[in-house]
């Protein structure tokens, strides 16, 4: 991820890093992704079941129960697990976690092995009494997944009215002193909705905005064609920072991001270098901590059904399943080809990824999105850095 406010409007320096040894243990969470050690943030996809059906769900979920799903002993046994391993978050999601009977359970479980808990959500579940629970059992953080305003979030979701039961929800973790924020996936459809989701901090009082660039994967995949060109994603990171800008000149330090296309972090860093150069120094040494796509590193993924991911949009890949080995000993195994390449990635990526002067602080972007193009160590088809950009000669 590429933190808009934390680089572009100098939220923070690379001394807030340094100050706390880089070590994601005493890291806080808005700097966890500068850690030097990259123990995975794991993504707990726990249920695949849904209330709505989301026309770009990376999982498929709908709302049928799927036998396989880990039992709640089984994920203590997998919350013991990454305590002991090191992992400093542990992300609930699914489908819709909150359709889990056990989810508070869970979640107080791994606050209680001090681990961050945090939650993946569409909103419309959370009433006041779910957010009181959520709130006392210490969860750090509810991100809601919205697609635009009412009737781009209603059609995107498959549900007239998601729209303003997520709202609803939002206010609900708002009014119980929970860190609340949006989740916002971009593509051509939902695109002209983009400012309204700036506006909506405002009005509701929300902390965090962070916008996913599309994936391929899973009913996702269907929206390819909708994905935006090179150059309207251009434009989107143009218009993200001058409305981040625009916050924190009028006094309001939203947390904005921009998630799974790292191109972001070089293209920022240009961007700041022709308008401030001074800060431009200070953004390098940031995205050279960040190390870029973290992919079989810093983030990994188990399923409702136990398997092991590199990532929670890969699912096409089980590196293994929790139920046979421990998610610690099927990370470090360098036996398993993929994880041990992707966490040197750099000597892998082929074509203009392998040219690219931004390579150490990108690692070679979305490799899921490059097997969508045929060759899972080429470029990233989402790259929309030039050729001079990247300093690669034109053909």
């Amino acid at each position: 991820m590429i933190g808009i406010s934390k680089l572009y409007c100098g939220a923070v320096e690379a001394s807030d890093v340094l100050r706390y040894g880089r070590h994601s243990g005493t890291l806080p969470s808005h700097l966890l992704q500068f850690s030097a050690d990259k123990r995975p943030v794991v993504v707990w996809n726990m249920t695949r079941r849904c209330n709505l059906k989301c026309i770009h769900c990376y999982s498929s979920s709908d709302n049928t129960f799927s036998p396989d799903e880990l039992t709640t002993q089984e994920g203590k046994k997998l919350i013991d697990d990454l305590a002991q391993f090191g992992s400093p978050v542990i992300l609930f999601s699914g489908g819709e976690p909150l359709l889990r009977p056990d989810l508070l359970e869970l979640a107080q479980y791994a606050v209680g092995k001090g681990m961050r808990a945090v939650i993946s959500t569409n909103g419309t579940l959370i009433t006041n009494e779910i957010a009181a629970k959520l709130q006392k059992i210490g969860l750090s953080y509810v991100g809601v997944s919205l697609d635009g305003l009412q009737k781009t979030h209603d059609r995107f979701r498959g549900k007239k009215g998601a729209f303003a039961a997520a709202i609803v929800g939002i206010r609900n973790c708002r009014d119980a002193g929970i860190k609340v924020g949006i989740r916002f996936t971009v593509n051509k459809h939902n695109l002209p909705d983009v400012p309204a989701m700036f506006d909506l901090l405002a009005t509701e009082k929300i902390e965090r905005l962070c916008f996913y660039h599309l994936v391929y994967t899973g009913r996702g995949s269907k929206l390819r064609k909708e994905d935006l060109t090179h150059e309207e994603t251009r434009r989107l990171l143009d218009l993200i920072m001058k409305r981040t800008k625009e916050l924190f000149d009028a006094g309001e330090q939203k947390e904005i991001l921009t998630v799974d296309n790292h191109a972001d972090g070089p293209y920022l860093y240009l961007k700041l270098k022709k308008e401030n150069s001074a800060r431009a120094k200070e953004v390098l040494e940031l995205l050279q901590m960040n190390e870029g796509n973290s992919s079989g590193l810093g983030i990994g993924c188990v399923s409702w059904d136990g398997e092991v991911y590199a990532d929670q949009f890969w699912r096409n890949r089980p590196v293994g399943n929790i139920r046979q080995r421990p998610f610690s000993e099927i990370w470090l195994d360098e036996k398993n080809e993929l994880l041990s390449k992707l966490k040197n990635k750099k000597k892998y990526v082929k074509g203009r990824c392998a040219q690219c002067r931004w390579l150490d602080i990108c690692a070679g972007n979305f490799r899921a999105r490059a097997e969508t193009a045929g060759e899972i160590w080429g470029p990233d088809p989402a790259c929309y850095l030039t050729d001079k950009e990247i300093s690669v000669k034109e053909d």
